[in-house]
């Protein structure tokens, strides 16, 4: 669940998803798991072509009494604690088998930044770490979506995006912990940085995305704060972005050096530079993986990020090539960040 905006009053969902039945699932509408007064009015255009899927920890539950309980608690937190409109998924499927109807077909949720208005959103009411929903929850969800798809609401062609997983909305997130104190960044005046105005970041990052350069690397402090400058020379003149296209780079000689840092958007990775750290190593790892001193640094920078505020604990790592047509970050280093932790499935 994604902290929510303020919006105006729900429009209801059309009546042909209401009564006891539909051919593939059952439908508990608003009214029959106790639905609060709620404010939702913006529209989603039918039909959409994107399908966002969530893993709700914290509401577990396995008879329509309990989830509906859930769901209202659900709906208040999300309602008080987020300034939300409504329950943030268009809809969501219990342990019991049936499908409950959140906002509905025609309004759009508030359930994932940069989709509510394109997409529809269903979530799986929690089930314990380690565990899969039901198989009636599974048999309920496919059926759920073939009846988007059939029903108009959804494009048979739809696409899901890769995203994080769904935070627990009813417990407090867990505070992450440093194997060992923040690793010494190379500030940008170290060097000799241009100045630049990029826009800002989207905190805390849901994303941390591992790239290479491409190209020659660097093994000494002096080297690779020259490889850093020559890299923003590249992006400023050749590309006309507005700064070097990363968050941090790691060099061979185990330096951390800040790119556009912490709160600035990045330009290597088109629709996640918003909401995704991007730490590039410098070279080219398609044979030969970074050294043991950069892998290192590289994984204390994204225990630093979440232990500050900067990663959501929750964050999902990436390669460069899950996002991209590209060969970045080269099979050597890609075959290594797929053991690290948060590593996507």
């Amino acid at each position: 669940m994604y902290p929510t905006s303020n919006c105006s009053p729900c429009q209801k969902a059309p009546s042909d998803i209401h009564g006891p039945r539909t051919d593939i699932f059952t439908m508990v509408s608003r009214k029959e798991w106790g639905a609060g007064a709620a404010g939702c009015r913006s529209p989603l255009t039918m039909p959409v072509d994107v399908l966002v899927t969530h893993h709700v920890p914290g509401l577990e539950c396995h008879d329509q009494a309990a989830c509906s309980q859930r769901l209202r608690e659900l709906q208040s937190y999300q309602v008080h604690n987020y300034s939300g409109c409504d329950v943030a998924y268009n809809f969501l499927v219990g342990d019991d088998g049936r499908v409950y109807e959140g906002v509905g077909w025609d309004v759009h949720g508030l359930h994932t930044q940069g989709y509510n208005n394109v997409s529809l959103g269903f979530a799986f009411f929690g089930t314990k770490e380690g565990q899969s929903p039901s198989p009636a929850a599974l048999t309920a969800m496919k059926g759920l979506i073939s009846y988007a798809v059939l029903q108009g609401r959804l494009s048979p062609s739809y696409t899901q995006p890769l995203l994080v997983r769904g935070e627990n909305c009813l417990a407090p997130p867990q505070k992450a912990g440093l194997r060992k104190a923040c690793p010494s960044i190379i500030r940008r005046g170290a060097w000799g940085a241009r100045p630049s105005h990029c826009p800002r970041m989207q905190l805390p990052a849901k994303y941390a995305i591992i790239l290479h350069t491409g190209g020659r690397t660097c093994g000494a402090a002096a080297e690779c704060r020259l490889l850093v400058a020559d890299l923003q020379a590249l992006f400023m003149d050749k590309y006309e972005a507005c700064d070097v296209g990363y968050n941090f780079l790691v060099g061979q000689d185990g330096g951390v050096y800040e790119g556009v840092g912490w709160d600035v958007q990045g330009s290597s990775i088109p629709g996640y530079n918003d909401i995704a750290l991007g730490i590039v190593f410098m070279g080219t790892f398609s044979g030969d993986p970074p050294n043991a001193a950069a892998l290192e640094a590289a994984q204390d920078l994204i225990q630093c990020a979440v232990a500050k505020g900067y990663l959501a604990p929750n964050y999902l790592l990436l390669g460069h090539s899950d996002v991209a047509n590209t060969l970045s970050p080269g099979q050597a280093l890609y075959s290594i960040i797929r053991t690290w932790p948060h590593f996507k499935h």
